[in-house]
């Protein structure tokens, strides 16, 4: 994995943290989950850029794995919650945009680690 990709994957899971973060104190009695996951997801995502910046082969197939995982949940649970919204449940407006957010930083990260993976190939 090059630097940069590595670098991506330190800053996709910072932002995973602060968003896990958010939807927590957007809703702490209901919202124990986002803050779990988001520091779950967010710390392995820390991890895969650590160890691909130090060279770690198998960190790079870790973080798409992951990757992949995190945005089919963020796909699901935008519909879902996007749904409620247009069903009146206005309140949930902050979490539809807390959670398509991440769908979208982790779609972006895909991006950025097949670009990552083109680069090396072609070192």
């Amino acid at each position: 994995m090059n630097p940069k990709t590595a670098g991506y994957l330190i800053f996709y899971g910072g932002f995973l943290i602060c968003f896990g973060l958010l939807g927590y104190l957007s809703n702490p009695e209901k919202a124990k989950t986002a803050l779990m996951s988001g520091g779950t997801f967010g710390g392995l995502s820390i991890l895969w850029g650590v160890l691909g910046a130090r060279g770690v082969r198998w960190s790079f197939p870790a973080a798409v794995t992951t990757t992949l995982l995190l945005a089919g949940v963020f796909t699901w649970r935008s519909v879902v919650t996007w749904q409620a919204v247009l069903g009146g449940e206005s309140e949930k407006r902050f979490v539809g945009l807390l959670i398509s957010a991440m769908l979208v930083a982790s779609v972006m990260m895909l991006l950025g680690l097949r670009k990552g993976r083109r680069l090396a190939a072609e070192e």
